[in-house]
């Protein structure tokens, strides 16, 4: 099973970012510690009521920091939470709108272990997104370069993330769910990461 464990060879690295680097390391880690041993059918399965699977989180979750590290580099048009012609937000956030916007789709299949997805690609995937956010952060010229965040319900107008914010959510969501993937582990067999 491939490990999503990235290191940067370079030690150019400072202190910060080796930090930030190194908690997101971390959090990667309790995440994929927690599908370590299962097979496919595992990590697709849903255990608790919700719709979550332990693929699926890992997918999510991979997905979360490719897209933000994508916003770093090139901005929020990466990020486009565009609606349908017709459709208004309100008819998005009530689940009445008469069509889904393709990021929405894209959204809910990453929660999802496809029939498609092996949780080995599942986890080489994730391997190289943290090697690329590594690249990426070693790169930068300054953590404190700001970007506004696309228009979307969910973020204040006028609001900006700098590339440090941006690495303090990833690993914020990521910590956040590897609680969810331990509480669906231990749910799916007893076993449990912590």
């Amino acid at each position: 099973m491939t490990t999503t464990t990235a290191t940067t060879t370079s030690t150019t690295l400072d202190a910060e970012r080796a930090d930030l680097l190194k908690a997101l390391a971390t959090a990667r880690t309790m995440l994929t510690n927690t599908v370590r041993g299962l097979t496919d059918a595992q990590a697709g399965e849903r255990p608790t009521v919700s719709a979550l699977c332990l693929g699926g989180i890992v997918k999510h979750v991979t997905s979360t920091e490719e897209a933000w590290l994508r916003f770093v580099v090139e901005g929020p048009e990466v990020m486009s939470f565009a609606l349908p012609d017709g459709v208004t937000w309100e008819d998005f956030l009530s689940g009445t709108a008469r069509e889904l916007p393709r990021w929405a789709i894209e959204r809910e299949r990453d929660f999802r272990m496809l029939p498609e997805d092996t949780l080995p690609a599942v986890l080489d995937r994730y391997a190289r997104v943290a090697a690329r956010t590594e690249e990426i952060v070693a790169a930068l010229d300054d953590l404190s370069a700001s970007r506004p965040v696309p228009d979307a319900p969910w973020n204040e107008p006028g609001t900006v993330m700098s590339a440090r914010a941006v690495l303090i959510h990833v690993i914020a969501e990521t910590t956040q769910h590897a609680g969810h993937a331990d509480i669906l582990r231990e749910t799916l067999d007893g076993q449990t990461t912590t």
